[in-house]
């Protein structure tokens, strides 16, 4: 136990001595440390071995001859090799010094002991071997050249006598042909080791590496994936299964394209394209993900970003890593919603100061103008009869700004949830009757034909009466309003099922299929505000449409430009109101972004009046 111990223990030292050794650039890869370090140990090893043996060849050969001079220098020699690849950090350099000193060595041997037939010939053959080791194609070519420049200059000048004599004895001596070919097959041994251990090394660096990525792609969040050109999927992250809901392998070839929204695929594919062609991209699409059973499948936002693997190559493969951006998603259309909430809240209280302009100077200066008049009647020298006329029309001046600030005043009654009905039973019929008769006068004024079709036998209905009526007198007096003279106005009612139906129609103007969608939105009016004709705060159809909505009915508005318009207003026959818990709105039609502009205009317009 203990000298095993030990061994690791001087091996542990010996890696370290080497390390210390080692030039910087070798440091942070472990293969190419591994690999400098095959290069000097053996090397080191086998010169500090020539060295500690060379006294005692001393002592028994005596007086070396040139060639075992030669061959304990070259011994010495990787020391040097060593030293240049600690310092240069060069080793294909080292490998190509290490070639030309092995080839410089056989030669000079081969050279005194017969040339091409000599015992050290065969090291020739070890140079190209030796030079694999450097894993560089330009090291083994220059190697090889060498062992072949070798052996054919030993054949040239054996073949020439040019060598020296040699005693034929010596040449043919069967103890030197077996020590050179012994010594040749370890020396090719050690390095089919080294390289072997090379190997091993690089297989367990590639699986690690490998274990780092795989640990990455099953834990990060993003998908990770690897496209061909046309798009199909030959490679997804585990990550998709938490994304989507879905295994990777049913993701592959173009599994993940039949997943994405049929909108959406034409950016896909363009993307994934460009990317193949060298040009990065970066789009944004939908794709559907599997929910869990008893649960429907819902369509994700994710942001693919892809770029090329290899732009060289003719069918460029792709690869993407997709992120969800669901919730960025949200809140952009959240951001989109509350700024489109913002502009037609502005654009509100634009057309409420545009409409209150006129709608309360024109009474108020009415109210001003007859009130001083009265008031100078001796200078102006006014009868009686002048003075009632002027009285009327202060009247009727300031009925019409009670009307208008009473509106106001409903509409944010019902926009605050402050408005309160009082539901009893009541006959709808004699109510809308009712109603009809107080605008027939103006009905006839204006050239319009009030047709009304009321049933006898309309039912009780359990409501507001005063709010019936406020609804029935806003949908009639708008739709006598908008209605050109010689038109026609049809007030009709009924019971369809559980609710009672109640129809004003109309020949008038019409109303635009861009503006038909905004009607019952406050101080809205249909058409442009410098083009209006007709009178009006743009409140009627809102208050109808909140007093609707406070009896839980429904109101329709159906309109074509020119033809007139129809709107319909659909109560229940038997209304019970809620349960008071907390002041809320029930007119959920109104946008809130209204609500504190409406209430400061209502403020402004109480202070005004």
């Amino acid at each position: 136990m203990s000298r095993s111990a030990s061994a690791v223990s001087s091996l542990s030292l010996i890696r370290d001595c080497l390390d210390a050794l080692l030039h910087p650039s070798a440091q942070y890869d472990a293969l190419t440390r591994a690999r400098h370090r095959a290069f000097m140990a053996p090397r080191l090893l086998g010169s500090l071995a020539a060295l500690a043996s060379f006294p005692a060849f001393l002592a028994m050969r005596g007086a070396p001859t040139a060639i075992e001079v030669a061959a304990f220098a070259w011994l010495i020699a990787p020391i040097l090799l060593s030293w240049f690849l600690s310092r240069t950090g060069c080793y294909e350099g080292a490998h190509v010094l290490s070639s030309l000193a092995l080839a410089g060595l056989v030669m000079m041997i081969a050279a005194s002991t017969g040339g091409i037939a000599s015992f050290a010939a065969v090291w020739l053959v070890v140079i190209p071997i030796e030079a694999a080791l450097s894993a560089s194609r330009r090291v083994v070519a220059f190697a090889f050249a060498l062992a072949m420049i070798c052996a054919a200059l030993l054949s040239v000048l054996g073949h020439y006598h040019i060598l020296p004599v040699v005693d034929p004895a010596v040449a043919s001596n069967s103890t030197l042909v077996g020590f050179g070919v012994v010594s040749a097959i370890f020396y090719a041994a050690g390095l089919a080791f080294g390289a072997e251990s090379l190997a091993r090394t690089s297989v367990a660096l590639l699986f690690v590496e490998e274990e780092r990525y795989r640990l990455l792609a099953h834990n990060m969040s993003d998908v990770l994936s690897r496209h061909s050109r046309n798009g199909a999927v030959r490679f997804i992250s585990p990550a998709v299964e938490i994304m989507l809901g879905v295994p990777a392998s049913r993701l592959l070839a173009h599994g993940l394209f039949d997943r994405v929204h049929v909108a959406d695929r034409p950016a896909y594919l363009t993307a994934l394209s460009d990317a193949a062609r060298g040009e990065p991209r970066s789009v944004e699409f939908r794709v559907r993900r599997d929910a869990a059973r008893g649960e429907t499948a819902e369509f994700i936002w994710v942001e693919m970003r892809c770029r090329p693997l290899d732009q060289t190559a003719a069918d460029a493969e792709v690869v993407a890593v997709i992120r969800d951006v669901t919730d960025r998603k949200v809140q952009e259309q959240a951001l989109e919603q509350a700024r489109n909430a913002a502009e037609q809240a502005d654009a509100s209280k634009t057309r409420f100061l545009a409409t209150m302009s006129h709608e309360l100077r024109t009474p108020l200066n009415a109210i001003i103008g007859f009130s001083e008049m009265i008031a100078q009647e001796d200078v102006l020298g006014l009868d009686a009869a002048r003075r009632k006329e002027y009285a009327q029309l202060i009247n009727d001046s300031g009925q019409h700004l009670l009307s208008v600030v009473n509106g106001i005043l409903d509409m944010s009654k019902m926009e605050s949830g402050n408005f309160e009905i009082s539901p009893e039973p009541f006959a709808p019929r004699p109510a809308l009757l009712n109603c009809c008769n107080l605008v027939a006068l103006k009905a006839r004024e204006s050239g319009v034909d009030l047709v009304t079709r009321v049933p006898d036998d309309l039912p009780v209905v359990n409501g507001d009466p005063r709010a019936f009526k406020q609804i029935v007198l806003n949908l009639v007096s708008n739709a006598i309003k908008f209605t050109e003279r010689g038109g026609k106005v049809t007030v009709s009612a009924g019971v369809e099922g559980s609710r009672l139906l109640l129809r004003v129609s109309d020949t008038g103007v019409g109303i635009a299929a861009d503006d038909l969608k905004r009607i019952g939105d406050p101080f809205f009016q249909a058409g442009k505000t410098y083009q209006r004709r007709h009178e009006g705060t743009g409140l009627g159809l809102s208050i109808v449409k909140g007093l609707v909505g406070l009896h839980h009915g429904e109101m329709n508005v159906e309109s074509k430009v020119g033809e007139g318009t129809i709107v319909s207003v659909a109560l229940p026959l038997a209304f019970t109101p809620p349960v008071a818990v907390e002041p809320t709105s029930n007119v959920s039609t109104l946008k809130p972004a209204l609500r504190s502009g409406l209430q400061e205009q209502t403020h402004q317009v109480k202070k005004s009046a």
